[in-house]
């Protein structure tokens, strides 16, 4: 499997984290966030991954500018 996602995963996570719900680095969390909202298993699992890792790249870019 590769990290392409679709720009539908993109779009949809960047409209959920525009409305203010906080997403963690953490998949199983952001799968049960996401549960209450997402009817397709498949989809939502594509977008707790895409937002696990997203988040993660932010944590990572804020700690080099800290360093700096």
């Amino acid at each position: 499997m590769g990290k392409i996602k679709s720009k539908q995963v993109k779009r949809a996570s960047k409209e959920l984290m525009e409305n203010g719900i906080e997403f963690y680095d953490d998949f199983g969390k952001n799968k049960r966030i996401l549960g209450q909202e997402m009817p397709s298993k498949k989809m939502r699992n594509k977008m707790a991954g895409y937002l696990t890792r997203f988040t993660n790249q932010k944590q990572k870019e804020a700690e080099l500018l800290k360093v700096e």
